[in-house]
């Protein structure tokens, strides 16, 4: 009896072992994190790995390989007609999960079945159709696409901008983490100066009463709240527009402000586009296009516009060229 009893006590102590072994996906997003990607990439690659191991009726990735991520990824571009960015995300994400924890060499992939690369110029809002818009929005949607605007910002940098990063003497912004986990500087533009110092007078006020409440805590990036206890709770490290609501924090468990939705402003600016009478389909990142190219039109040079809007390659910014067809140098005969 005795020793039966041990066998089992010994049985259940590695059944509880095993149970409390991580998840595949929860590892995949520990390792993303740990090597700071963005939330959006850990979630599209997370996705995308769900996607695959569905794909092939549950089986666990480690028993596949080369020819059945081939398969998911040809499915991909055959029968889900999918873009070539959406197909080669799909094929990062995956071996991202045999590369990074796996650890199980696949080999190169051939014989992928691509889908076909179309090249499309960035939608650009007029100046006087830019301004139009603008009008028709107010309070904080407004705030928010005019520095997307004035200082070629993606919508997700401008939520996530926290108020020390704004520098009102030397009329700039400190982009920190934008695409690549690059920091870069752009310009604040003076018209905005006012209307933006009386709203972080408002976030003050908010951010006072919440301290008073016994709360007042932003999220950090990184570790810095260990290196930094105190932080959380300065007004410079708030988000420059936080939400109206509290939500619980799912990793730290702390109930604070976030920055406002994406869906707020993409909301807000396609009801602008509808009153201004415009067709064009615009949104929120259309005025990032618009800022490029009007700098260009009005004369500044690539490498200037490129920085930024802290573009990897100039190549990237050279399509705002191709939009204004300043390369032509062709005068229609009609004219």
């Amino acid at each position: 009896m005795l020793r039966g009893q041990k066998n089992i006590s010994y049985n259940s102590v590695n059944l509880q072992k095993e149970n409390h072994k991580p998840k595949l996906l929860d590892l995949v997003r520990t390792e993303l994190r740990v090597n700071h990607y963005s939330t959006k990439t850990e979630e599209a690659y997370v996705g995308w790995i769900k996607r695959y191991i569905l794909f092939h009726n549950k089986r666990h990735p480690n028993e596949m390989g080369k020819e059945e991520i081939q398969n998911f990824i040809n499915h991909l571009a055959v029968n889900n007609n999918v873009s070539s960015s959406t197909q080669n995300q799909a094929l990062q994400a995956i071996l991202f999960l045999y590369k990074r924890i796996l650890k199980k060499e696949v080999g190169w992939i051939d014989e992928i079945k691509h889908a076909t690369r179309v090249k499309h110029l960035p939608v650009v809002f007029s100046k006087k159709e830019t301004a139009k818009i603008i009008d028709n929005l107010t309070g904080i949607p407004k705030l928010v696409v005019s520095l997307l605007y004035g200082s070629g910002l993606r919508l997700s940098e401008a939520l996530r901008l926290r108020i020390k990063d704004i520098d009102f003497d030397y009329k700039q912004i400190l982009v920190r983490d934008g695409k690549g986990e690059k920091d870069r500087h752009t310009i604040l533009p003076d018209s905005l100066i006012p209307d933006l110092k009386k709203h972080l007078n408002r976030v003050c006020l908010k951010y006072k009463e919440d301290l008073k409440r016994g709360k007042g805590e932003t999220i950090l990036p990184y570790a810095l709240k260990k290196k930094y206890p105190n932080a959380d709770k300065e007004f410079g490290w708030q988000y420059a527009f936080p939400a109206d609501k509290f939500i619980k924090n799912k990793d730290s468990g702390l109930i604070l402000r976030w920055h406002i939705h994406e869906s707020t402003i993409q909301r807000a600016v396609k009801e602008a586009i509808k009153k201004a009478g415009i067709i064009k389909p615009g949104s929120p990142h259309t005025f990032r296009h618009s800022f490029a190219t009007h700098l260009l039109e009005n004369g500044y040079d690539i490498r200037t516009i490129q920085e930024l809007l802290g573009h990897h390659s100039v190549k990237t910014t050279m399509i705002y060229t191709h939009v204004l067809n300043r390369g032509l140098g062709v005068r229609s005969p009609l004219d």
